[in-house]
């Protein structure tokens, strides 16, 4: 019989990975008032830096938890990164490329009216630390320099073995672990948690410079697919005078080489050019067959490999996991909800990776290497696929069968299973988002003040905190009109309601994460009975009545 092991501390969550979604993951689950542990093997963020564009709707999360301040964001109506093929940077250059067939440019920014936020163009070694002290001062304990050497996992959690660069020893006992160790993953090999999709592209190296070019950015230009003899590649540019040269093949390329590769694709040798570092990438689009193991989730690149893209589909669909997957563990952690909640997160968040798998290749980016069945895929609207996905789960009741896997915020009416729909508001005098409201707990949004009593008991009786928002009095979060919405309340209420899919009498059972779990477009005889069926089922209530 093998001795016990006693684990040298307990605790909730063990994140495993310190790039942007396991950051992001310990952050959303600190500001949850969940105790967290994360693990990185490395010192501090990689000098290389990856992604560089984030979506208005991974702007609405770190708004949520209050980061608006610090992450400039990009003016309205500025658009997704345009792309032109050029012989070199200084060179002829081509018709401008675009990311979605037969359209101009797409907004990368949505309108006022979609969303409180434009997106960011900011490097990720600089947004990683952003999310690393804001995790710190909410809490979460963070281990940079430390690595996961093993794990396993019972019934009733999960013990890791951790070990620091100082070679000493540590282990964990944690009811959850969250994988969000990166494209190898090595917990989801450990899993056995096998992948599909269009699988290994090719190698790719890559070479980060400075360099004094913000002359070429001028027509607006940020991304440039080289295209001569012996230089195929890619140059883009980091929006802070850093820029990244990629090239086709896996050579290994000393330091006269790599310069003499940068002056080709600049098209100049009159230029300073300081050579920063270098990297190799593995461009794949594979999607884990699970997200999850009994008590292991993978989040980010661990669950989906994603290639870079116009689309913003790699670092921003798994800060996404991380808010999906964090609000379930709050609950379950907290004893609000039983654990079957969180099957939901993969019912959820898998078909989101195939949806935006399948529209990388759909699109003329990766026309070239897409196969029969990717190219009769239909391109969907960027505003549709950043904003208006639709979930389906056992937390969302009552999304139909025909309705589309996502569409535009503005063609959704407050079915279950999407976003609620941005609209400015004012609660105490102060301008704020409708989803400044919803993102934190479960709400009931209604017009009318008889759900109000109801909720309260429900929400006591099933021991999870239910807040109430409206525009009449009794409401816990009522509102009022802002600038920017209708002068007459009547009108901000009627447009409110339309938005939520209601009458003036229904409601609508919003989630922690900003999602309509549930509506009922009309007052019934007994809405106590009818919200504790909805929330006891949406929520995997605990305690039921």
């Amino acid at each position: 019989m093998s001795e016990e092991i006693v684990p040298d501390q307990n605790i909730p969550v063990l994140v495993v990975g310190g790039g942007l979604v396991g950051l992001s993951t310990a952050l959303f689950l600190s500001w949850r008032g969940v105790p967290v542990v994360l693990v990185e093997r490395h010192r501090a963020s990689s000098p290389h830096p990856r992604a560089v564009g984030f979506t208005p709707r991974t702007l609405e999360l770190l708004r949520a938890v209050g980061l608006s301040a610090q992450i400039p964001q990009i003016p309205l109506g500025h658009g997704r990164p345009r792309r032109v093929a050029v012989e070199s940077l200084a060179g002829r250059w081509s018709d401008e490329k675009p990311w979605t067939r037969g359209a101009p440019n797409a907004a990368h920014s949505p309108a006022d009216a979609s969303s409180p936020c434009t997106g960011a163009a900011l490097a990720q070694d600089r947004l990683e630390p952003i999310l690393r002290d804001k995790a710190l001062a909410l809490g979460a304990d963070l281990r940079m320099a430390t690595e996961l050497v093993s794990f396993a996992q019972d019934e009733a959690g999960v013990t890791a073995r951790l070990r620091g660069l100082d070679g000493r020893e540590s282990t964990v006992r944690a009811d959850y672990l969250v994988a969000a160790d990166g494209h190898r993953s090595p917990i989801r090999e450990a899993l056995g948690i096998g992948r599909a999709g269009h699988g290994f592209m090719r190698v790719v190296r890559s070479v980060l410079f400075r360099a004094d070019l913000d002359q070429y950015l001028e027509a607006g230009i940020s991304q440039f697919e080289l295209h001569q003899p012996g230089l195929e590649g890619m140059l883009t540019t980091y929006r802070d005078g850093r820029w990244l040269l990629m090239v086709d093949g896996d050579e290994d390329r000393d330091e006269a080489a790599l310069r003499q590769m940068v002056i080709r694709a600049i098209g100049r040798e009159d230029l300073d050019i300081e050579l920063i570092t270098t990297g190799r990438w593995e461009l794949a689009a594979l999607i884990a067959d699970h997200f999850g193991a009994g008590r292991v989730f993978l989040a980010g690149d661990a669950a989906h490999t994603l290639p870079p893209a116009r689309g913003g589909y790699g670092a921003n669909t798994g800060i996404e996991d991380a808010f999906n997957l964090a609000w379930k563990l709050a609950a379950v952690c907290s004893g609000e909800s039983a654990p079957a909640l969180l099957h939901t997160y993969d019912a959820e968040r898998r078909p989101i990776a195939w949806l935006r798998h399948d529209q990388i290749f759909a699109r003329p980016d990766y026309a070239s290497v897409a196969t029969d069945r990717e190219k009769q895929v239909p391109e969907i609207d960027d505003e549709a696929m950043e904003l208006g996905q639709l979930y389906r789960s056992d937390a969302v009741l009552g999304a139909g069968d025909d309705l589309p896997p996502a569409r535009r915020p503005a063609q959704w009416a407050g079915q279950p299973g999407t976003r609620v729909q941005h609209r400015w508001v004012r609660q105490g005098g102060e301008r704020r988002s409708t989803l400044d409201l919803v993102q934190r707990t479960w709400v009931l949004a209604t017009c009318d003040a008889r759900w109000v009593a109801a909720a309260e008991q429900v929400g006591e009786a099933l021991g999870i905190a239910l807040r109430t928002l409206g525009t009449r009095g009794g409401s816990a979060l009522e509102v009022t009109a802002a600038d920017l919405a209708p002068a007459d309340p009547a009108a901000l209420q009627r447009d409110l309601c339309a938005a939520l899919g209601i009458t003036e009498t229904g409601a609508s059972l919003v989630r922690p994460d900003g999602y309509i779990a549930w509506r009922a477009p009309a007052l019934p005889a007994d809405p106590a009975a009818a919200i504790a069926e909805a929330l006891g089922r949406a929520a995997c209530a605990a305690k039921r009545g």
